[in-house]
């Protein structure tokens, strides 16, 4: 259950810097300014999103036996 949290946590992360560079708000790199970037970012944060959501509905039902 903690890894998918954790795992979920990461590509968030990863998610967001990748959607700041793909815009062009982070800067610094070949992915700055690269409108495919920002759409993979928010691919990544979205299945970020949803290992969160699982790993806490996971954790709701071990709580309630």
């Amino acid at each position: 259950m903690w890894v998918r949290g954790v795992v979920g946590v990461l590509f968030c992360l990863i998610g967001g810097v990748w959607i700041a560079q793909g815009t062009g708000a982070l800067g610094g790199s070949m992915m700055s300014g690269k409108g495919q970037y920002a759409v993979l970012g928010a691919i990544v944060m979205l299945i970020g999103l949803a290992l969160l959501l699982w790993a806490w509905r996971i954790r709701g039902r071990r709580g309630r036996g």
